[in-house]
């Protein structure tokens, strides 16, 4: 459903563009302000988001829709630059630093000694954003008293975008590429003044190339556990609200941060990918920011919202839907409950030659070496960019995999909560890797992916200290797939698939893998969820928000998906190029243009052959004033090591005014 436009609010708000924060070494960050006109004779509390995602350019579209409405509301909003981004001093060399969360205290410590504050903060953010609203929560500040997290992870190694099962993600590299990109873009002149060039060749000085930092870190170590909440709930104190999408990368955070921490937490989560509720796809949205208003106003206004009454959990339970192509809205409904549900058991299935059933079979060994193209229709790690790619219809991926389906069903059941494998399995490699899917059969024949799971098996029993297998032995391993809320219908299968390649999700083993499953003995656990008559059905608002920015759009955006397979090598290639399009932003006058590409390849019979680029271009200009940077990365392996390599490119107008080239070579480890 469209958002509504809310153009009058309770409080007159004055936007202040560009805004100094001069945090304890001298370095000044730059933030937009929203402050309702009275604020200094009438104090308000302050929420706070903080982003490397450059205010004026990158963010403003979203934040124009959100901040205005809570100020309105009788709040001061801050969108703040990290340093190193956008019009803020100094560099960026990681995420997550201390140096990061230090700032994020000082700029605390400056709102609330500011005469429009009341003392009290509240944190809010999506991704990065609700990332560090958790980490700065766990050094409990003491004016913050509250925090809204969106699509955020509590665990940096295994729930984030590096390694999943402690396998090796693609998007590690994918997200390195997008950094590169993002920290190669300049201050704008028109707030920095002349000593824009200066900065911005610092910043590309010092720019590091991040996927290679975070592939030398392949075991969860201490630079994982820093920033990584789960290593210690109690130390969060604020109140936390934690949002989530079935379709994002990040939901499971969601119900752990609502079952382990000992302050105040709420969940919610809907059918959404990567973006905020009030304007995410695919519908049902909600009314974000008045959920969002509830729980500002009693936490940092003490007014009787009824925020403590919420139910833990509000999620929403998917209808099944064909994966041919994934509707602008997808049918279901919305539930109350706590986590695992209340109502959910754990129902276990028996992985039999005949399929999934009730009573265990012929204790028969199953072995599967998936083609290394199993996984092509599995879609994208974080469904974030233009056309999103939501995993496809899963039958050819099912070619390659080991497949147990139920019989039909004779009635609907509702999979909600988390569904667990016990596989007793031997390999014929030293590292070998596997992806378990849950898949929704449909009568017609359509296979749709339920949730998933991907598991190092090398990582069987620790993701800090992994070891190597015993070609022959057997093992047990259990998996834990993704949480999820289905509606699996009379007449439908529920199907596990297993393979031991999901390209290009993931980087695949070194050597070609056979898994063998011993079936009788390992098992299924699917969490079926029965209603029950007295049960609360949430009752959100529906979708608001501010007026949204003024701009031109000089260049549509566009999107193109292209998967082919070379006829005479058997190679396969995935492309996607991204054109973000061009707009101006008519209030300042800077022009903006953003364009993705990214190439994946690989043989069907050879791991060693697999392939990944990326090529990012910016551009930003205002009047005689133009510059671009092309960033590129690119990483391939052989059977000991990663090979990686990047390079920066900065034009003004089209002089090279920068140039620098990374090239690294990264020893595989139990990978």
């Amino acid at each position: 459903q469209p958002m509504q436009t809310v153009n009058q609010f309770p409080r007159a708000v004055d936007e202040h563009e560009n805004i100094w924060i001069e945090v304890r070494d001298g370095c000044r960050l730059a933030a937009r302000m929203w402050l309702p006109r009275d604020a200094t004779q009438n104090p308000v509390p302050a929420i706070l988001e903080y982003l490397p995602y450059r205010k004026r350019d990158g963010t403003c579209e979203r934040d124009a829709l959100t901040h205005p409405y809570f100020a309105g509301h009788g709040y001061a909003c801050l969108r703040v630059d990290m340093r190193g981004n956008g019009e803020s001093d100094g560099i960026m060399l990681d995420e997550y630093t201390s140096q990061e969360l230090d700032d994020a205290l000082d700029v605390i410590d400056w709102i609330v000694a500011q005469p429009w504050c009341t003392g009290a903060v509240g944190m809010m953010g999506i991704s990065r954003g609700g990332f560090n609203a958790l980490q700065v929560a766990a050094l409990r500040p003491p004016p913050l008293k509250a925090i809204i997290t969106l699509c955020s992870t509590d665990d940096r190694y295994a729930d984030d975008i590096h390694y999943k099962g402690g396998c090796l993600i693609n998007e590690n590299l994918g997200w390195g590429g997008t950094m590169l990109a993002y920290s190669s873009r300049p201050p704008d002149p028109a707030l920095v003044g002349d000593r824009w060039r200066a900065m911005w060749l610092e910043r590309l000085n010092a720019e590091p190339f991040l996927a290679a930092q975070w592939l030398r870190r392949p075991h969860r170590d201490d630079y994982w556990k820093h920033g990584s909440v789960c290593e210690d709930f109690s130390a969060i104190e604020a109140a936390v609200l934690a949002i989530g999408g079935w379709n994002d990368a990040y939901s499971n955070a969601v119900p752990r941060l609502v079952n382990n921490l000992r302050s105040m937490a709420k969940g919610i989560i809907g059918p959404w990918a990567h973006k905020y509720p009030h304007f995410a796809v695919p519908e049902p949205r909600i009314g974000f920011l008045q959920e969002a208003l509830r729980w500002w106003d009693f936490w940092l206004k003490g007014e009787p919202t009824g925020v403590i009454r919420d139910p833990a959990m509000r999620v929403y339970v998917m209808d099944s839907y064909p994966a041919s192509g994934l509707p602008d809205k997808l049918p279901g409904r919305w539930i109350s409950d706590i986590w695992p549900p209340a109502t959910s058991e754990l129902h276990r299935l028996h992985l039999t030659p005949d399929g999934l059933r009730e009573a265990s079979g012929d204790d028969r060994v199953m072995a599967i070496c998936s083609p290394q193209t199993t996984g092509k229709d599995g879609g994208e790690f974080c469904v974030i960019w233009l056309g999103p790619e939501f995993p496809g219809d899963q039958r050819d991926d099912d070619e390659g995999s080991l497949v147990f389906d139920t019989g039909r069903l004779g009635e609907p059941i509702d999979l909600v909560g988390a569904a667990v494998v016990e596989l007793d399995f031997a390999v014929d490699r030293p590292v070998a890797q596997i992806a378990v899917r849950l898949n929704d059969v449909r009568p017609d024949g359509g296979v749709t992916r339920i949730t998933y799971a991907l598991q190092n098996l090398c990582h069987r029993d620790s993701h800090e200290f992994p070891s190597e297998l015993e070609p022959g032995k057997r093992y047990t391993v259990r998996i834990k797939f993704d949480d999820i809320a289905w509606h699996l219908p009379a007449g439908h299968k529920l199907r596990l698939s297993i393979s031991t390649c999901y390209w290009p999700l993931m980087w695949p083993s070194p050597q070609p893998t056979t898994l063998s499953i011993h079936a009788n003995s390992s098992s299924l656990e699917v969490p079926i969820r029965r209603p029950h008559p007295l049960e609360e059905v949430p009752d959100f608002a529906e979708p608001v928000a501010a007026p949204p920015v003024a701009q031109e759009e000089l260049r549509p955006p566009t999107h193109r998906r292209e998967l082919t397979t070379d006829g005479a090598t058997g190679e396969v290639s995935l492309t996607i190029h991204d054109d973000f399009g061009a707009y101006r932003n008519r209030d300042h006058g800077l022009v903006t243009g953003t364009i993705a590409r990214e190439a994946h390849a690989i043989m069907p019979d050879d791991p060693l052959s697999a392939s990944m680029r990326t090529h990012w271009t910016e551009t930003l200009e205002r009047d005689d004033w133009q510059v671009r940077t092309e960033t590129y990365s690119a990483m391939t392996a052989d059977l000991t090591h990663f090979h990686l390599t990047a390079r920066i490119e900065a034009y003004e107008a089209d002089e090279l005014v920068f140039e620098k080239d990374f090239s690294e070579l990264i020893l595989r480890q139990q990978n």
